[in-house]
């Protein structure tokens, strides 16, 4: 998934190891780059710490393909979670805080003419 939209779906029947998704990364995201018009230094790659994400072969092939790769740390206790939410939050930019909030009328008249279903948001 990107900020354009989703890419390219497959179908993965029974478990997922990495030589397969190694395969998936291989075929889809190749084709969803291709289809965005985008190429690897265009993008940073988010995944979790999945040992089928974090395999020998999964790291090669990123780092084969010159992708960037942000895998999570998990933080060390509660004081450490909220300090990087703090940090966070911090770099959240008043305009940005300004144009949700100025948003919020326009994304809630969309919801009230769903009926509480879908919406663009």
């Amino acid at each position: 998934m990107t900020w354009e939209g989703v890419g390219v779906v497959c179908k993965i029947d029974g478990r997922m190891y990495a030589d397969i998704y190694v395969q998936i990364l291989e075929d889809e995201l190749q084709q969803s780059l291709e289809y965005f018009n985008k190429f690897p230094e265009d993008i940073l790659f988010q995944q979790d710490n999945d040992p089928k994400y974090t395999s020998s072969k999964a790291k090669n092939w990123f780092e084969d393909h010159d992708y960037e790769v942000m895998y999570p740390e998990p933080p060390k206790g509660i004081a450490e979670l909220l300090e990087r939410v703090e940090r966070e939050l911090e770099r959240i930019e008043v305009a940005t805080c300004q144009e949700l909030i100025q948003s919020m009328p326009r994304r809630v008249r969309e919801v009230l003419k769903a009926k509480g279903g879908y919406s663009s948001y």
